[in-house]
């Protein structure tokens, strides 16, 4: 018997539904690193923080924090957190780190991604260009973990991890949306394992 296969064919019906629109998101959302001096209004930062409070946690012990930053000094000093793909920060007018408790739950790095990603959903859902900024693991220059550098800029207690920073804003670039017929379908096994051919 042939494996199944979940891969879309030219043949698969379609079945509409109010997830279409989620779809076509996850079509077009791409990272954006540049984005135009105006401001995001606070309607759209509620939002988006909003979308990050209501992200999944493990045994809902919900371990994640956020900060967010509009100020431009301290975006241009968060952008020095390490030596390479921070940029962002200091150009864009928004910026959310993501922190966690390592205390309050194992699964901190996860709860925390997941968060993060959702901020980075709702941005694309408003028209909104965003990206994820890794700090965990990354160093500046001279060796200081990015995590001590954003936790000395924005006053965040020692024990606790940051994650990330999400920044946001108006777009000033655009990205062609992903070509479905391009996903790597052989990267999803059914079952089981099976190698490559």
């Amino acid at each position: 018997m042939p494996p199944v296969s979940i891969a879309p064919s030219p043949d698969t019906p379609h079945y509409p539904s109010d997830m279409d629109h989620l779809q076509q998101l996850l079509i077009e959302r791409h990272s954006i690193r540049r984005y135009t001096a105006e401001a995001v209004d606070a309607d759209a930062v509620r939002l988006i923080l909003q979308a990050a409070l209501l992200a999944p946690s493990s045994k809902s012990k919900r371990p994640w924090q956020f900060v967010a930053v509009e100020n431009k000094d301290t975006l241009t000093a968060l952008a020095a957190c390490k030596d390479f793909g921070a940029t962002p920060i200091s150009r864009a007018p928004l910026a959310i780190a993501v922190v966690a408790d390592p205390a309050e739950s194992d699964c901190f790095v996860e709860d925390a991604s997941i968060a993060a990603a959702f901020m980075l959903l709702q941005a694309a859902e408003l028209g909104l260009g965003a990206c994820w900024i890794q700090v965990r693991g990354r160093f500046a220059g001279d060796g200081t973990p990015a995590e001590d550098i954003v936790r000395d800029t924005l006053g965040i207690p020692e024990h606790l991890a940051v994650l990330c920073i999400v920044t946001v804003g108006h777009k000033d670039e655009e990205r062609k949306p992903v070509d479905p017929d391009k996903l790597l379908w052989e990267k999803v096994h059914v079952e089981k394992w099976q190698d490559p051919a």
